[in-house]
């Protein structure tokens, strides 16, 4: 197997070549790639003289700054798998996480042990991050296409967090793709308002480093104050999640007013109802809208084209170069245009598998189905459990997760759908669509609603009324003041449920 660069080696190569650009500001501190790739060096080295070997799995616990950034590019250069756990996780989240990952070591701060209600309890090894060295040199490790970076807990907005074991390889061709297709450069100033524990999040960081570009780490709970830093860093590439989108939109500074530098937005982590799609448009016009879909198990999966957005808001476009996107029924046979099928990936992004679970990892991550006869079946694709259907022109439509439709009435709805139609009424600013049981229906369908400002629950529900079909409309409207979400900034559907969450 043809050797590849160490996805480290992203930071070393802009420290070679333009040592004082800016990597990262925080806090109102800017980190030039010299001083990253120094620190970490440093990381790396502290860790190999504490006995780690390659593919040893580190825990990172650390505040988003330049610290964790430097602690994710060290443990990779060393050779180990990053396992980066989100900062607003408890200690029950973070001891979970660790022991799922067998992590040998964990990078972390005394300032972020102290913000937690009790001690950590875990084997693993603390590695206070401000006892590592000022600067230590350290060169990647080389790797090969198929050795393990990085472990991905996934969100759980789909059940349960799993592992995910992400190549170097795959990470270094998710990022220079997704930099080709937004136009990212060394100019530009990447906002980073998602945790880096989290796929959507951790692409705004190899971006950066891959283009060169600044990454500004904003983490203000406000959108009003998140509204006013990102004017005033004169961001220009943005990234967020539908319920943030929805958040910045009820801010008249950002509705009202265009954010001047802004020129690339983009919408991953959920589907962007169309309504919230023309109102971005609207309210950020000089903005280059791309609207993306992913998953942890392939990174990132198509996106739509801002040339396409206002003709199809309703899209998720296309695979993304070097990728092939099939729609199959369960027979495993190609869907017919229009047809609704499970969307299926293959491409340089499909991960490893599930981290020590064989039996998911052999549901989901499975072998190409159209192969030619006799081919041999070592590729493996991912069978996403998103249902799309696919139009005359080779556009492709999400129309919900498989695991996440409803039956009632002897029909299968899905909660985007009606989630689109609510929120077209003008009425909410965001809502969560879920189901109960019911002996009579099969499944009720509920309705978990904030209002938008001047919004009314009785003209929501007569809009409904009117908009959807018998079978579409919610039986219950349950009002909030706020709907719960995960670390990731998604929103929390299983809370709604009452589902577990790990312990």
């Amino acid at each position: 197997m043809d050797a590849t660069p160490n996805i480290a080696g992203l930071v070393w190569r802009t420290a070679a070549t333009d040592p004082a650009r800016p990597a990262v500001i925080a806090d109102g501190h800017i980190t030039d790639y010299a001083s990253l790739q120094r620190r970490a060096s440093a990381i790396a080295a502290s860790l190999t003289n504490a006995g780690l070997l390659p593919y040893d799995r580190v825990g990172i616990f650390l505040d988003g700054g330049a610290d964790a950034v430097a602690a994710f590019f060290g443990v990779t250069a060393a050779g180990g798998i990053a396992v980066v756990i989100n900062e607003s996780l408890r200690p029950r989240q973070v001891e979970h996480i660790l022991h799922g990952a067998g992590a040998s070591t964990l990078i972390t701060s005394e300032d972020l042990l102290a913000r937690q209600p009790r001690p950590l309890e875990t084997p693993s090894r603390v590695l206070p991050i401000h006892e590592v060295p000022s600067q230590a040199g350290f060169a990647p490790l080389p790797r090969v296409g198929m050795d393990p970076a990085q472990i991905v807990y996934t969100s759980g907005s789909t059940g349960l967090p799993r592992g995910v074991t992400v190549t170097h390889a795959n990470l270094l061709a998710a990022a220079a793709t997704v930099i080709d297709y937004l136009g990212i450069v060394a100019s530009d100033r990447i906002a980073s308002v998602l945790p880096f524990s989290f796929v959507y999040g951790m692409s705004q960081v190899l971006c950066a480093a891959g283009s060169g570009a600044a990454l500004v780490v904003e983490r203000s709970p406000l959108a009003a104050q998140l509204v006013a830093n990102l004017r005033a860093q004169e961001i220009t590439v943005l990234a967020a999640v539908p319920p943030l989108w929805q958040q910045l939109l009820n801010v008249p500074a950002f509705r009202d007013e265009r954010l001047s530098s802004l020129r690339i937005a983009t919408n991953a982590g959920g589907h962007l109802p169309v309504p919230v799609v023309r109102a971005v448009r609207q309210a950020q016009p000089q903005a280059r809208l791309f609207l993306m879909y992913g998953l942890t198990e392939v990174l990132r999966s198509t996106f739509l084209a801002p040339e396409e957005v206002d003709r199809r808001p309703d899209s998720i476009g296309r695979a993304i170069p070097g990728a092939e996107v099939l729609v199959l029924r369960e027979d495993l046979t190609p869907c017919a245009v229009g047809e609704v099928g499970e969307l299926v990936h293959r491409g340089p992004t499909v991960a490893l598998g599930y981290w020590n679970d064989p039996e998911a990892t052999a549901r989901v991550f499975r072998a190409y189905p159209l192969r030619a006869a006799g081919a041999p079946d070592a590729e493996r694709v991912v069978f996403s459990g998103d249902l799309v259907r696919r139009d005359a022109d080779g556009w492709l439509y999400f129309v919900g997760r498989r695991d996440r439709m409803i039956k009632t009435l002897g029909y299968r709805v899905s909660p985007d759908e009606i989630a689109t139609v609510l929120y077209a009424s003008g009425e909410i600013a965001e809502c969560i669509i879920t189901a109960e049981p019911d002996d009579t229906r099969g499944e009720r369908i509920v309705a978990f609603v904030v209002l938008a400002g001047g919004g009314s629950l009785e003209r929501l529900k007569m809009y409904g009324a009117l908009e959807l079909p018998r079978h579409m409309q919610p039986a219950r409207y349950e009002l909030r003041e706020a709907l719960p979400r995960l670390p990731s900034g998604k929103h929390d559907v299983a809370a709604l449920r009452g589902e577990p969450r790990p312990a």
